[in-house]
């Protein structure tokens, strides 16, 4: 065995966690039991496509981004308890565990014929699979539908009596019309990355855990543990490979406690600490500031020690290193006196809602923390789908290349520098990027700071004043560059409302990770975002010939090569065209171009940017009757185009012109504008009269202009 094999199996097998293919694990020689506590089977359609789909996403993806060679693909975690006869309880994961047994029983017996028997075999090959060795604890029924469709005892339809599962046989059929779907080839090379590339962790649970609690906590929960939380409990034994006992316990101490405070999206980070911790990392009696440099600065910060326990006891209790039950449940914690918390500085519950979950959040994380390491390959086109979380952790941490060789002192070093930078991203996140705030009954996009006073109370005020300086007590308002940067940002994140992809946010924090922490400069920091937007519009969505990757506009490139008017031959005008436009930031880039341009209105300086999804023809592409068509050309220019929400456009989309200028006065003068870019064609309309073909070639030409910086 390779020493990057041992360090490997070290790491994941030390601490009762062992990774298996899936090949693996269905024919592992050991029993694994589903206990009479456990619900029946109870997996349908839904559930079952949407894991042959994820495999077969996964499959296509590794491809495709490693150049043909396929990456391993996890698929979720078994939680088990071992019996004193050796076989393994199953605890949390039967559904899945199940639907795969049955996965691999179908590929192994066959698909339908029409007369409904099952001797059509699959194109793959199963002789590995000889056994099942899943058994339903005090369930005879359960067991004996297995039996029958792993032997064939009978054909399918026979079993659809009460003797037999209903539950189990109709997961067979669906699985089994699920993959009748596939051709031949489809049917081979699913089945091969199935078994061979696609891995599940088997976790299993101390000899002394309370099994009825431990059950319905997960039961409670109804979900699986989540990526993140097996990626906290890998990164927890790799510092258990530590040889010193007490910087051991510190630096998981350390990993537990940045963990537990950065994976609450909806948390200020400073509420993941107490007073005392607060002060040594986010400043004296000050909170806003990030005054550490590193791991080792991180862990004196947080050393337990007596004279600063805030309850001033005598005697402090030693840390004790976590348990693997601590280090699986989703909230562990490190109990000792030295991090009791105040609760009267707790923040206020349900104020802010992040555009990011931890999960994905984790992965930004990463691919700054690796750039800024120099980790990047030169052609690493680094994923932004958290489906992929434990590969890329497995990949750039758990096996860290040192010159040539993983060891295990590599991989420590790479888990305290990225738990550093884990906790320094969450500070600039909460700082400088975006949330929704629920305040005073209403919901707007907000972007503040942590600011605490004197007198030991705190609040949430701007980030930047107008200036750009952290010294304004204001917690509002439509003014200044603090305003500028909340739309860019709101404007990027409404164009990619999913949480995966969200390459606007990775950029924004590796400038922000790049720039000095505590003097982040505002008026620098909206030129990137700026620069940024014109890059993803111009150099992206609309440039001529190959779009630039997303990984060199933002990691590559020395600095933001635009800020400055943009030629007309950078503009591929195919790309603006109905059907063609690959993302809808290019509106909304335009729709911000245009409030920057009418920031003495009032009214629309209250424009806020919202999920609007439909690309609207303002001139419809099927008028009612009476009304006669527009020819195509000017139809599907961006002259007569515009973004709506998609309840307007189910109800408006027929409309002639002049009926949606009244529908859409009504709602501009009670303050309610979908886009600016729609604003300036009702305005465009009201001097002409008409929205014709002249009116739409007039409309694109102004508008170019706008998002060109060549406005006449």
């Amino acid at each position: 065995m390779s020493e990057s094999s041992v360090s490997r199996s070290n790491l994941c097998q030390s601490k009762g966690i062992t990774e298996f293919l899936v090949k693996g694990l269905l024919a592992d020689d050991t029993n694994y039991l589903v206990p009479m506590y456990q619900r029946n089977y109870a997996w349908g359609k839904g559930e079952i496509d949407q894991l042959i789909q994820d495999v077969r996403d996964s499959q296509a993806k590794s491809v495709s981004q490693n150049k043909g060679a396929e990456h391993k693909y996890y698929i979720g975690t078994l939680v088990v308890f071992k019996r004193k006869d050796g076989a393994f309880e199953v605890i949390d994961g039967q559904q899945r565990f199940t639907t795969l047994s049955l996965m691999a029983t179908c590929l192994k017996n066959g698909k339908a014929n029409e007369e409904g028997e099952d001797n059509t075999p699959f194109n793959c090959d199963m002789g590995w699979y000889t056994n099942t060795n899943i058994v339903f604890e005090s369930r005879p029924k359960s067991s004996t539908t297995f039996e029958a469709i792993f032997n064939q005892t009978y054909p399918l339809h026979m079993l659809n009596t009460e003797e037999y599962s209903e539950g189990i046989v109709n997961g067979y059929r669906l699985i089994q019309e699920a993959l009748s779907q596939l051709s031949e080839d489809e049917q081979a090379s699913f089945s091969k990355y199935l078994f061979e590339q696609v891995q599940i962790m088997r976790v299993e649970v101390p000899e002394d855990t309370d099994l009825n609690h431990y059950f319905e906590v997960m039961n409670n929960r109804g979900e699986q543990l989540e990526k993140h939380e097996i990626i906290k409990a890998r990164l927890m034994a790799a510092l258990n490979l530590i040889q010193d006992d007490a910087d051991k316990t510190s630096a998981i101490t350390v990993l537990n406690t940045v963990w537990e405070a950065c994976s609450n999206m909806e948390r200020y980070v400073q509420y993941g600490f107490t007073t005392t911790e607060r002060n040594k990392i986010f400043g004296d009696k000050n909170w806003g500031r990030f005054e550490l440099n590193n791991f080792d600065e991180l862990q004196a910060a947080l050393a337990v020690d007596a004279q600063l326990d805030e309850s001033k006891t005598d005697s402090v209790e030693q840390v004790k290193p976590l348990s693997l039950q601590a280090l699986i449940q989703p909230n562990a914690i490190v109990e000792n006196k030295g991090r009791t918390k105040n609760k009267k500085d707790e923040a206020e519950p349900d104020r802010f809602s992040s555009v990011i979950n931890f999960s994905n959040f984790l992965l930004h994380v990463l691919r700054v923390w690796s750039a800024k390491d120099k980790l990047l390959a030169e052609d690493d086109d680094f994923s932004l789908d958290d489906k992929r979380l434990i590969e890329l952790f497995d990949h750039y941490i758990l096996r860290l290349d040192n010159n040539g060789t993983t060891t295990s002192e590599a991989t420590i070093k790479a888990v305290k520098s990225f738990t550093f930078a884990l906790l320094k991203c969450k500070y600039l996140f909460d700082q400088y990027v975006i949330k929704r705030e629920l305040s005073n009954n209403k919901d707007a996009w907000s972007l503040k700071r942590l600011k605490l006073y004197e007198s030991g109370s705190t609040s949430f005020v701007n980030s930047f004043d107008a200036t750009g300086e952290h010294k304004t007590d204001e917690e509002g308002g439509f003014e200044g560059v603090n305003r500028n940067v909340l739309m860019l940002l709101s404007a990027f994140h409404v164009s990619t409302p999913t949480l995966v992809y969200k390459h606007w946010l990775n950029g924004a924090l590796n400038h922000l990770y790049n720039q000095p922490t505590n003097n982040i400069d505002a008026t620098a920091y909206l030129d990137y975002l700026q620069a940024q937007a014109q890059a993803f519009v111009f150099d992206r969505f609309l440039c001529v010939g190959e779009p630039k990757s997303y990984l060199n506009m933002l990691f590559r490139d020395v600095k933001p090569k635009r800020i400055k008017p943009i030629d007309r031959d950078e503009l591929d005008m195919g790309r603006l065209c109905y059907g063609k436009i690959e993302n809808n930031f290019v509106f909304n880039y335009l729709d911000y171009l245009l409030w920057c341009d009418s920031r003495e209105n009032g009214a629309l300086n209250k424009f806020e940017f919202t999920f609007r999804s439909s690309v609207e023809h303002f001139y419809p592409q099927h008028p009612m009757d009476g009304y006669q068509p527009l020819a195509v050309e000017p139809l599907n220019t961006f002259g007569n185009l515009c973004l709506i929400s998609h309840s307007k456009n189910s109800r408006l989309s027929n409309f002639d012109p002049k009926l949606k200028l009244g529908h859409f006065q009504k709602e501009i003068k009670s303050g309610k504008i979908d886009s600016l870019k729609l604003h300036e064609m009702i305005k465009l309309m009201e001097e002409e009269k008409q929205w014709d073909e002249p009116q739409i070639q007039h409309h694109e030409k102004m508008m170019l202009g706008v998002l060109l910086g060549k406005k006449e």
